[in-house]
């Protein structure tokens, strides 16, 4: 289902941004994480475009979540599940709820003709693949999905250089917003370059139109924090230490990892990663929302 806002936004070829809600249900602890979800919309909405927060209710897609239907979804006793895009037919199915992920928010959107997402971090690599294989879905999805994704980078608890490495074998575009430093989601600078950078909304657009042209996969704006509101190096790096003992400790694997050390990650800092994490989604919202509008109006 689309609620009707978004289906004549797309009418009218207005911009849309696509928001996810794995940070809702399972990145963000309540009440935070609806207050950052209507934060995230009116920061949309203050660039001119309209937000579609994805998710699945009781077995239906819906595009376009209410305040109320996004409670609904974050409520701890409906257990929502994590869905990337090879979960979505499993839970219409079986008419469970879930969260969508990176890639299943842009199979979403894809379909219906959104062309722009914003999320916190993108998955990734994780450390330890070449053993474990672990690697997120968000990178494959990528490469067969022409969105364009505003990202803050990956988070650090990854192997980005081996993210990076992926993302240019699969073919999808990756540009610093502002930037030739891969941002490392709670840092401004993660210490990989990358090989291009634009300066503004409408250059964003104009690439990843041009992008279009050439290629059918996806591509990443990279939106680096506020280096005035990044976590602290050194508490950055004794959090990440003792986020990834806590993982291995536990033995988590797979799609639980993050969960883990995103909760270990705000122990540690006292709550100050949880205010970085709400800091980079919000202004993820806000450039998506401009990228959109610019994309839409080069469109017009």
């Amino acid at each position: 289902m689309v609620n009707d806002e978004v289906t004549t936004a797309l009418a009218e070829g207005r911009s849309v941004v696509a928001l996810e809600t794995t940070i809702v249900v399972h990145g963000l602890p309540a009440p935070i994480n609806i207050e950052v979800a209507e934060q995230c919309e009116t920061a949309v909405r203050s660039s001119g475009s309209v937000p579609a927060t994805i998710g699945v209710l009781d077995g239906r897609v819906v595009v376009g979540l209410s305040g109320a239907e996004l409670e609904q979804l974050a409520e701890p006793s409906r257990h929502a599940a994590k869905l990337s895009a090879r979960d979505l037919g499993l839970a219409i199915g079986t008419r469970r709820d879930g969260a969508t992920t990176v890639a299943g928010t842009i199979a979403v959107a894809h379909r219906i003709g959104i062309d722009v997402m914003a999320t916190g971090g993108l998955g990734g690599v994780h450390r330890g693949r070449a053993e474990s294989y672990d690697e997120s879905a968000d990178l494959t999805a990528m490469s067969r999905t022409s969105v364009l994704v505003v990202a803050s980078g990956v988070k650090s608890i990854l192997d980005i250089g081996a993210t990076l490495e992926r993302l240019d074998t699969l073919g999808v575009a990756v540009a610093g917003y502002r930037t030739r430093q891969f941002p490392g989601f709670y840092r401004t600078d993660s210490g990989f370059a990358i090989d291009w950078s634009v300066e503004d909304e409408v250059e964003a657009a104009a690439a990843f139109r041009a992008h279009r042209e050439f290629s059918s996969t996806g591509f990443l704006l990279a939106n680096p924090v506020a280096s005035e509101r990044q976590l602290d190096g050194t508490l950055h790096d004794q959090a990440l230490a003792s986020a990834l003992e806590k993982a291995r400790t536990l033995g988590v694997t797979g799609k639980e990892v993050t969960p883990v050390l995103l909760a270990e990650f705000a122990r540690f800092s006292a709550g100050v990663s949880v205010r970085v994490n709400r800091d980079v989604v919000v202004a993820n919202a806000l450039l998506a929302g401009q990228v959109a509008a610019a994309f839409a109006a080069a469109n017009s």
